[in-house]
């Protein structure tokens, strides 16, 4: 499967191999792309299995279809035209769900809205703002990304969040660790003793094994899989439009950071693929798409889309750069997503299974950020930038009434976790001079 006829984005492999492959693409970040809108809506106190989280979920496939097709198609300028996978981005989890948790879900979407509008406008000039977001500033922003979210996963395998009402009884059971544990145990089991397409779904089998188990512990109610209909109604703004600029601001500091991932992942894309650097029309256009994803996501009520690097390692292991190929992966997100009752199965998962995966997942969002960091030289001034920016950014995360007093606006942006660090990491980058 690495015939170089195939380093060429817009040749087709024959179906047979195509249509495998858009699936492998699907498995590879299907559990990744549903898990945000879960936890974003649990954090807006939306009930497990009920019909807005539900919904919820069906956005984040179809629109994580539309985002991918918006890259793999395109559309003018719009689009990088190359084997990208779009799907729901861990990166914005944090600050939405901390948004959701405090004004909720309309002002929540209303700044993935904006947000994407803005990081739609960054594809004409994305290149010139390369140079702010050295790895020390995007290492450091994973890092706090993944800091962030690890404390929700342990909740979430011990059987509950702070957002969900918690039985005393049965939080931290060993019912609900055993379930947790069997979906880590899986996953980690298939993904360093198995390959291919088997190693590349190691999350998404492991969960279906936690969840298996969850079934025959008495865990899991299908009600609303019966309740939930064939085909979903889109529903246009579902949770109103509701304007605030501290989201609006930590919503858009995050979009910047999601551009630039994209670049980087557009130009691995093409250096596994194509052993090439990527144009910069092919930057600009990813750019483009990435924004105009989460624009229209969050106007239908998802949540916002960026590309998956996921899938580029998958490219890299076949050597196929067909874009036709994801084409195909994003069609059957679209269709997994215009039916309600894929959606309800999902929603319908506990919280112990959904927190096995998000352990290795929100873990390995962690270790990415320290691998990105690896990059940079540990001196002095790299430690005080990092020590700075991740004590305020997280610290007044878990404390938030240390800034009780400040306005709303600066409130939400001084206790969103990722939107300080990246602040303060970059001023203290700029300001601070470099030693001798």
């Amino acid at each position: 499967m690495t015939d170089t006829s195939y380093s060429d984005p817009n040749v087709t492999p024959p179906l047979a191999q195509a249509v495998p492959l858009g699936f492998q693409h699907v498995l590879a970040m299907f559990a990744s792309n549903v898990t945000p809108s879960i936890i974003v809506g649990g954090a807006a106190g939306l009930a497990f299995g009920s019909p807005d989280l539900v919904y919820l979920v069906q956005m984040a496939m179809l629109f994580a279809g539309v985002a991918t097709l918006f890259q793999t198609v395109g559309l003018g300028p719009i689009g990088a035209r190359l084997p990208i996978m779009q799907g729901t981005s861990f990166a914005f989890v944090g600050v939405l769900a901390g948004i959701a948790a405090t004004m909720g879900l309309s002002v929540a979407l209303t700044a993935c809205i904006i947000g994407g509008a803005i990081h739609f406008c960054l594809g004409a000039f994305i290149q010139k703002l390369r140079w702010l977001f050295p790895p020390l500033i995007t290492g450091l922003v994973i890092l706090s990304i993944g800091l962030y979210l690890i404390p929700v996963a342990i909740k979430y395998a011990a059987g509950g969040a702070a957002t969900f009402q918690m039985e005393a009884e049965s939080f931290g059971s060993l019912k609900h660790w055993s379930v947790a544990l069997t979906v880590i145990v899986v996953s980690l089991g298939l993904k360093f003793f198995t390959k291919g397409a088997l190693s590349n779904a190691a999350i998404l089998v492991g969960l279906l094994a936690g969840y298996a188990l969850a079934i025959v512990l008495g865990m899991v109610s299908f009600g609303a899989v019966g309740n939930a209909g064939w085909i979903t109604p889109i529903k246009p703004l579902p949770y109103g439009f509701e304007f605030n600029l501290g989201a609006v601001i930590a919503v858009t500091l995050v979009c910047v950071v999601s551009a630039i991932e994209t670049v980087g992942d557009t130009s691995a894309t093409t250096k596994a693929g194509a052993g090439r650097d990527a144009t910069d029309a092919e930057i600009s256009g990813a750019t483009y798409a990435d924004g105009l994803g989460t624009a229209v996501a969050g106007i239908f009520g998802g949540l916002p889309n960026t590309s998956f690097s996921q899938n580029v390692g998958i490219v890299g292991m076949t050597g196929v750069m067909s874009r036709h190929v994801v084409t195909i992966g994003g069609l059957v997100l679209i269709v997994c997503g215009l039916v309600p009752k894929v959606g309800a199965i999902i929603a319908s998962m506990p919280l112990p299974v959904l927190g096995g995966g998000v352990i290795v997942m929100f873990g390995m969002v962690a270790a990415a950020g320290l691998n990105v960091l690896a990059e940079e030289k540990m001196t002095r001034r790299t430690m005080i930038i990092i020590a700075v920016s991740l004590t305020f950014g997280l610290g007044l995360n878990l404390v938030p009434t240390a800034v009780q007093y400040l306005p709303d606006t600066l409130r939400v942006l001084a206790t969103s976790a990722v939107a300080p660090v990246a602040l303060l990491s970059i001023l203290l980058n700029l300001i601070l001079p470099e030693e001798v």
